[in-house]
């Protein structure tokens, strides 16, 4: 199942600081928007680490995942400067992640290029998948970042978002979960147990 409502329109609009907006990505915008994303992720990639390397081509072919998520693409002008993925129904890693739980949304690979940081594209961004996934019905949304990215750990609570328990991958890669209620009052966070 597939969210393909607004690609390219200016339907949900967002928009950040200093003239950066954000709508839905147009399929022309794919190669693009997988390029700056990556090209975010890039800095926190250590010596050796070709985990990290295989990581960064997953986040650059948009493509590969447009027909199954909503990407978002924030803009300066018409230059994409970053991109975010929302899962409302599917993930994009199928055969590694657990399903989406009801009422759940879920943003991955928010990234905005180095040059284009400071702006409000990635808290507009963030502000894209919410108002979409409540638009969907749904409920709560989770994220995961890791120890690395330590500006978006403080965006993410500064937003509103909850610890829960981190999620270590096979490999002993420690991601941080983060949630927030997105319906009605603010609610707990469920327990990690």
């Amino acid at each position: 199942m597939t969210d393909r409502g607004d690609a390219g329109g200016n339907a949900g609009v967002q928009s950040g600081r200093g003239g950066v907006t954000v709508r839905e990505a147009s399929p022309n915008e794919h190669a693009e928007a997988g390029r700056v994303t990556a090209e975010a992720y890039r800095q926190f990639a250590r010596d050796g680490d070709t985990d990290w390397l295989d990581y960064l081509e997953l986040i650059a072919d948009v493509a590969a995942r447009a027909d199954r998520t909503t990407i978002f693409v924030a803009l300066d002008g018409d230059r994409v400067v970053g991109s975010a993925t929302l899962e409302l129904h599917d993930r994009v890693d199928t055969d590694d992640d657990e399903p989406l739980q009801p009422g759940e949304s879920h943003i991955r690979m928010l990234g905005v290029e180095p040059a284009a940081r400071g702006r409000g594209a990635a808290r507009a961004l963030v502000h894209a998948c919410i108002d979409r996934a409540r638009a969907r019905g749904k409920t709560f949304m989770t994220l995961h970042t890791t120890e690395r990215m330590r500006d978006a750990q403080r965006m993410y609570e500064a937003m509103g978002f909850a610890r829960l328990e981190d999620r270590v991958l096979d490999d002993g890669f420690v991601l941080m979960t983060y949630w927030r209620s997105i319906a009605g009052p603010a609610e707990p966070a469920p327990s990690a147990d």
